[in-house]
């Protein structure tokens, strides 16, 4: 609801895009500019299948994506840990970026079948208190 305020009723949740549907889908005169998934932190190898979900999910023209991750009962730290850990050895993984912000991370992996289009992944990460 916040996204279609800003854009003007261009953001949709659960929408199908590739071969799935997306948890957000930002859409600006008929292209694709933001794809997320939002997850519960539930360990390193869930959130792999996370990033592999959403490359599934992108099709070539596709270069912005997100992972919103919610932790519940896990530090932050932990959290950081096991993104940075399971992003960086990924198999479309390029190289981290620059990233500010503490409780997420910015990465630039590959489109799967085409190793020279990119696409950045930013991850952020919410801590909801128990």
């Amino acid at each position: 609801m916040q996204l279609n305020g800003q854009f003007e009723g261009a953001a949709s949740g659960e929408t199908f895009n590739v071969s799935g549907k997306t948890d957000i889908l930002l859409r600006e005169k008929g292209r694709n500019i933001f794809i997320a998934e939002c997850k519960f932190w539930k360990g390193p190898k869930v959130y792999r299948g996370t990033i592999d979900q959403l490359l599934s999910y992108t099709s070539w023209r596709d270069t912005k994506t997100a992972i919103i991750i919610f932790t519940k009962g896990t530090t932050l730290s932990t959290v950081l840990a096991g993104v940075k850990s399971e992003t960086e050895s990924h198999p479309n993984y390029k190289r981290t970026e620059p990233w500010k912000h503490e409780s997420g991370a910015r990465f630039v992996l590959h489109q799967p079948g085409d190793a020279n289009r990119e696409l950045l992944l930013t991850v952020l990460i919410f801590d909801v208190p128990a």
